[in-house]
C-alpha cells in the first residue's frame, strides 16, 4: 500500500467518529465539517513524517477541535492555542485523550451524526447527498457522476438539506433509548436507499459509476453493525447488500446488456462476500424476529446458495416474498412475488397475481417485461407483443431497451 493510500483508508475509517465528535463539540454541520478537514490537512503533513498516531480518531478530533477554536478565537482577536504538533504526537498528552473518547462517545457521535443527515424534514434525495457528503467525504463531483447530475444540483442540495436542518434545529443530544430505536430504523432506511442508488444501475456503464455507492452503503452498515452488534435488523441489512453486491461482475456482459439471474455466470459471483453475507442471515435468524431486511436477505442467499439456477429453491422464495408482502404490501413485492410463482405453478398462476397490478404499475417497465415475458411462455404471442411493446416504450436505458428488443425479434421468429 502506497504512502497516500494508506492515508487515504486512515482518515475514510476516521472520518464518522471524528465528525461526530467534532459536531458535538460545535454542533454546526459547516463547522464541524470544517474543523475534520483542517485536521485532515495537517495530519496529511504530519503522519507522513512522525507515522500514524496510534489513535488517528482521537487525534483529528483534538486537531479539529483546536483548529475550530482557534478559528473563533481568531476572529475575537484572542490568543491561539498551541500548535497541534506540540500534543498530538507524544504518548502521554493523547492516551487520556483516547481513553476519555470511549466507545460510549463515539457510539452516540456516530447515530448522532447519521441521525442529523437523515433528518425526517429532508427528502431522501438531500438525505442521501447529505450523509454522503458529510459521513463518507466524497467531493460533490462524485456525488454528482453518482447521481448522473449536474454538481451545481448537488451542491444545491446539500446546501438546502444544512439550511433546513439549521431551521428547524436538530437534536445534539444523546439519544434516549426509545429515540435510538427510531433513529436506527431511520439510518437503516438512508443505508437501504444509499445501496438502492447504486444497485439500480439499468446499463454496465452506470453500474460502474455506481458501484461506489453500493460499497459506501456496505461500509457504513458494517459501522452501524459495529454499533449495534446483537440487533438482527442491521445483521440482515448487511447480508442482504453484501448478497447483492456480490452478482455485480455478473449483472451485464461484455457488451454491457443486462445478463438475467438465470443467465449469470455464477462463477463470477463474490464467494467471500456470498460466505459472509449468509453467514450474517443465519445469525439474524436465529434472533427469532424477522423484519423486512431480513427477509430479502433470505431471499438473497436461497440465490446464493444456489449452484445452478435448476437448484433455486423458488417454493421457499415465493413464500419469502409472501411474508414480505404481509409485512409491506407493494405492488412492486406483489410482482416479484410473482416470478417467484410461475417458477413453481407455472405462467397462468403468476399472470392472475399480476392482474389487479395492471393499473397502479401502468407505467412501471418492469411490470410490462414480466407480462409480456408470461404471455410468451403461455404462446399468446400477440398478446406478448403489445406488452413488450409497452415496455420498450418505458425503457429508461438502452439496456433495457436492448433486452425487450430482444424478446419482440424472437416474436417475430414466431409463425
Amino acid at each position: 500500500m502506497s504512502d497516500l493510500a494508506w492515508l487515504d483508508v486512515a482518515l475514510t475509517s476516521a472520518r464518522p467518529q471524528a465528525v461526530g465528535a467534532l459536531l458535538r463539540y460545535f454542533r454546526n454541520l459547516d463547522a464541524a465539517e470544517e474543523a475534520f478537514q483542517e485536521a485532515s490537512l495537517r495530519a496529511l503533513k504530519s503522519w507522513p513524517r512522525n507515522g500514524p498516531p496510534r489513535d488517528p480518531a482521537a487525534w483529528l478530533i483534538m486537531v479539529g477541535r483546536n483548529a475550530g477554536i482557534d478559528r473563533v478565537r481568531r476572529t475575537s482577536r484572542l490568543e491561539s492555542l498551541p500548535d497541534e504538533d506540540r500534543i498530538s504526537d507524544i504518548d502521554d498528552v493523547e492516551a487520556p485523550l483516547a481513553e476519555r473518547l470511549d466507545n460510549a462517545d463515539y457510539r452516540d457521535d456516530i447515530l448522532r451524526l447519521l441521525f442529523v443527515c437523515c433528518h425526517p424534514d429532508l427528502p431522501d434525495t438531500q438525505q442521501i447527498a447529505l450523509a454522503l457528503r458529510i459521513v463518507s467525504g466524497l467531493t460533490v463531483k462524485q456525488i454528482a457522476r453518482a447521481f448522473l447530475a449536474s454538481e451545481a444540483a448537488v451542491e444545491q442540495r446539500i446546501t438546502r438539506a444544512k439550511a433546513r436542518i439549521a431551521r428547524r434545529g436538530a437534536s445534539f443530544e444523546a439519544p434516549s433509548p426509545i429515540e435510538r430505536a427510531e433513529r436506527l430504523a431511520a439510518v437503516a432506511t438512508m443505508l437501504y436507499l444509499v445501496f438502492n442508488e447504486g444497485y439500480s444501475a439499468a446499463d454496465a456503464v452506470q453500474s460502474e459509476v455506481r458501484a461506489p455507492l453500493c460499497e459506501e452503503a456496505i461500509r457504513l452498515a458494517r459501522l452501524l453493525l459495529a454499533l449495534f452488534p446483537a440487533e438482527p435488523e442491521i445483521m440482515g441489512l448487511l447480508a442482504l447488500f453484501l448478497l447483492q453486491h456480490a452478482r455485480h461482475a455478473a449483472r451485464f456482459d461484455a457488451a454491457g446488456a443486462i445478463v438475467l439471474l438465470d443467465d449469470q455466470d455464477r462463477t463470477r459471483w463474490n464467494g467471500q462476500a456470498i460466505a459472509e453475507g449468509l453467514a450474517l442471515i443465519d445469525k439474524a435468524m436465529r434472533h427469532a424476529r424477522p423484519g423486512a431486511y431480513q427477509i430479502q436477505a433470505a431471499i438473497a442467499a436461497l440465490h446464493g446458495r444456489a449452484a445452478a439456477p435448476a437448484d433455486t429453491d423458488w417454493a421457499q422464495i415465493a413464500l419469502l416474498y409472501a411474508s414480505l408482502e404481509r409485512l409491506q404490501p407493494s405492488p412492486v413485492v406483489t410482482l416479484n412475488r410473482a416470478v417467484a410463482v410461475s417458477k413453481v405453478a407455472g405462467p397462468e398462476a403468476a399472470l392472475a397475481l399480476i392482474a389487479p397490478l395492471a393499473a397502479p404499475l401502468r407505467n412501471y417497465f418492469h411490470f410490462h417485461g414480466l407480462q409480456g415475458a408470461l404471455l410468451l411462455q403461455l404462446g399468446r404471442a400477440l398478446e406478448a407483443r403489445e406488452a413488450f411493446g409497452r415496455a420498450i416504450s418505458l425503457a429508461g436505458t438502452p439496456a433495457e431497451a436492448a433486452h425487450i428488443r430482444m424478446h419482440l425479434d424472437r416474436l417475430e421468429q414466431v409463425p
